[in-house]
């Protein structure tokens, strides 16, 4: 057992997790250290990590996967839904046997560790939540058909990128709904009381500038929505903001992310 309580396991395992109608491809480096699990942006990869769980080193057990119609390998599905998403968190951890995770979310990936620490406070070691999860209104009408036009405009590259993992196997529209669907969960009235239900150790790792899709000071004007979450709710700090954007940071600050999920871990074993 590792001192989270979880069973250790020693071996790297790489495969497939079947969860409802797809599988997801799961890797888990194994060993006794405290499992972390990544959870990617919205399109993205488990490959993003890699700098992370490096810097890390192997004093950790990390668990990085696919989600739904993403990577090489992890297979279509019915539902690409946020609820489906949450859902697959559940899968892949039962399917290793771990009992207990530190989750590390990015973007799209951080809404998922939100929800999913709020939800299982007593499985959840902590949470880092790496340039996103913030509650703010950004998405009305207006925004709603930018999104739909910029999707259609993409639309000829994913032919040719589907085969590389940089694209998903899902259509543009699929892909402008899951945008949208996020605006919806972004909004204060449903993402505030997420966060203030949060009772583990959670850190925010911050970007500066614009994300894909943004213009001007959208995306920093979102980021002033943390002032409130971290008066309201003590387990929640921002550690560090990052001089990189959006798309950069796990490329370039994985240090400040690696130091956050250390942060993390200290905290969780003060409160055991």
């Amino acid at each position: 057992m590792t001192k989270n309580g979880t069973p250790s396991t020693s071996a790297r395992w790489t495969g497939m997790v079947p969860v409802d109608d797809t599988a997801l491809a799961v890797t888990d480096t194994g060993g006794p250290g405290t499992p972390v699990i990544y959870l990617n942006g919205q399109f993205a990869t488990q490959g993003y990590w890699r700098r992370t769980i490096t810097e890390l080193g192997p004093d950790w057990r990390h668990i990085t996967y696919d989600e739904r119609a993403r990577g090489r390998k992890s297979r279509r599905s019915a539902d690409y839904s946020f609820e489906a998403a949450v859902r697959d968190v559940d899968a892949v951890l039962t399917a290793r046997g771990v009992d207990r995770a530190l989750l590390v979310g990015w973007s799209y990936g951080a809404f998922v560790a939100a929800h999913w620490a709020s939800r299982n406070p007593e499985r959840a070691v902590g949470a880092v939540l790496v340039d996103g999860a913030f509650p703010y209104d950004w998405l009305d009408g207006a925004m709603e058909q930018r999104i739909r036009t910029l999707f259609r405009r993409v639309a000829w590259l994913t032919p040719l990128l589907r085969p590389t993992g940089l694209l998903p196997r899902m259509t543009a529209e699929q892909m402008a709904d899951s945008n949208i669907e996020l605006g919806r969960i972004s909004r204060e009235r449903e993402l505030g009381p997420v966060l203030d239900a949060v009772t583990v150790p959670t850190r925010y790792v911050v970007a500066s500038g614009t994300s894909f899709g943004s213009r001007g000071d959208e995306q920093e004007r979102t980021r002033t929505s943390l002032d409130g979450v971290t008066a309201r709710n003590p387990d929640i700090e921002v550690h560090a903001k990052v001089a990189s954007d959006h798309g950069a940071i796990l490329r370039r600050d994985y240090r400040a992310v690696a130091e956050a999920v250390r942060e993390v871990a200290d905290l969780d074993v003060g409160r055991s």
